[in-house]
């Protein structure tokens, strides 16, 4: 499986599997399939309400340990230095694993941004002690990352958004790129930005989108 090597050296799997509105009770049975399948990068997020489910997944589907990635958010409830330490706690545990390879901030929190970067120092602090791999964000803009950046000791390794054909958000990919932080997409296959507006169907479907994959000799599945 192709990978990504991040700005701290770690490399991550180029593809992941992530259960974004996947019920508690279908998540156990997704992570092993998926895992089983061959993806080696699972995303989660404590909003998510699932991560216990995606633990217990993990070890069902029988993979060592070392060849997952594991990734998830906190949320901005649990933003602040001390709060954040303690989701991570909690993230942890319910992942039954001791060390997250992929420990990020769900979005930004502009009307107190303070709490954003306390709880990004936290971030710091368990990457520093070794219980994270990396670190990153998750839909900042570039506002929101110059502004951590100015009180940031660690540049993010990721930052992940909503990025598809009909969303291709390129001033953010742009910043991302300027300062040496992967870009993960979320929703690559369409996103709510597709549907939010109305638009229906499925870019495995779109008409243009096939053309361009018969040129390369290639489906739009692959």
């Amino acid at each position: 499986m192709m990978s990504l090597t991040l700005n701290n050296g770690v490399v991550m799997p180029a593809l992941g599997f992530g259960v974004f509105q996947t019920p508690p009770e279908e998540t156990i049975e997704s992570v092993e399939t998926a895992l089983r399948t061959g993806y080696r990068l699972i995303d989660t997020a404590a909003a998510y309400a699932n991560e216990r489910e995606v633990g217990e997944g993990i070890r069902r589907a029988g993979v060592r340990r070392a060849d997952v990635f594991i990734e998830t958010k906190i949320w901005i409830s649990d933003y602040g230095y001390d709060t954040t330490l303690h989701s991570f706690d909690k993230s942890a545990g319910k992942l039954g694993v001791d060390q997250i390879d992929l420990l990020i901030l769900h979005q930004a929190l502009p009307s107190r941004f303070d709490l954003t970067i306390d709880a990004y120092r936290a971030l710091e602090k368990l990457l520093d002690d070794g219980r994270v791999r990396a670190i990153g964000v998750s839909n900042f803009m570039p506002e929101h990352l110059e502004e951590l950046l100015r009180n940031a000791a660690v540049v993010p390794a990721v930052n992940q958004i909503e990025v598809h054909p009909y969303f291709s958000q390129p001033a953010v990919r742009a910043a991302d790129t300027a300062h040496g932080i992967v870009t993960q997409a979320w929703s690559p296959i369409g996103g709510i930005t597709f549907y939010r507006e109305g638009q229906g169907g499925s870019t495995l479907e779109d008409a243009t989108i096939a053309d361009i994959a018969k040129v390369h000799d290639k489906t739009p599945r692959r």
